[in-house]
């Protein structure tokens, strides 16, 4: 019996041991992970992004099924080869808060709960410009809690490693703005034939007006609808006080 108990006990030991040393690397693996993660974060702080996750989801689809899918239209221009105003236009369409928040806008956010609680229609986004471009780079579309999670330490990650300005013009640069049309240099080209620094402020305010829903929206012929959220982006750009609120950027 006395054999048994000990027998049990060096058993026990060895799974605590195993267990401790399971632990360990699992520690280990994280935060090499994490350690990689900002590498690769501070080398995209000046180098230009060669794609995103959403880009290769499209370029994936288009490999499969050339005949219903077009390839990314993509190519990186600079922040000095933007418009401003298109610059201005996204913040005051997207995120508002952009120049004060940590990467999660946690005013928006309480009013997104609150309307949620109440069932006062559908409920309301509450994702900032740096939590959209986290989505873009290196996640994936559609809802759920752990992509929401994965989301806002990303985001968190960005506004850790690049400075505003840098997060905008990456944002810039990988948003969807037509139907596999991605970046303000091939969105202002495609769409409005003109390069990315010429963009007026109407149409500046019109690539904005179609980020919630770009794939289905036509800013050469666009709907009532988009037409109004257009005025609205331009009413609001107005009220910032021009691209004089681009200084808040640093």
């Amino acid at each position: 019996m006395k054999m048994y108990k000990t027998y049990q006990a060096d058993i026990s030991v060895k799974r605590s041991g195993l267990l401790q040393r399971l632990i360990k690397f699992v520690v280990a693996l994280s935060v090499l992970a994490i350690l990689l993660f900002f590498a690769l974060l501070l080398v995209f702080r000046w180098v230009p992004v060669p794609t995103s996750a959403f880009i290769y989801h499209q370029n994936s689809l288009a490999r499969k099924a050339p005949e219903i899918h077009d390839p990314a239209e993509y190519e990186w221009v600079s922040w000095d080869d933007i418009s401003p105003q298109l610059a201005l236009a996204v913040i005051a369409a997207e995120d508002q808060r952009f120049p004060s928040h940590w990467g999660v806008d946690t005013i928006e956010l309480k009013k997104a709960l609150s309307e949620k609680r109440s069932a006062k229609g559908a409920p309301r986004g509450a994702s900032t410009i740096t939590q959209q471009l986290a989505k873009n780079l290196f996640l994936w579309n559609g809802r759920s809690y752990l992509r929401k999670i994965l989301e806002a330490g990303i985001a968190l990650s960005l506004e850790i490693a690049w400075p505003k300005k840098r997060i905008l013009e990456v944002y810039l640069n990988v948003a969807q703005f037509g139907d596999a049309i991605f970046g303000a240099k091939q969105s202002s080209r495609i769409l409005f034939d003109k390069d990315p620094i010429d963009l007026t402020k109407d149409e500046a305010a019109m690539l904005a007006a179609v980020l919630p829903r770009p794939a289905i929206s036509d800013v050469n012929h666009p709907r009532p609808e988009l037409r109004r959220k257009q005025q609205w982006i331009l009413k609001q750009m107005w009220q910032l006080g021009g691209v004089r609120y681009l200084k808040k950027l640093q």
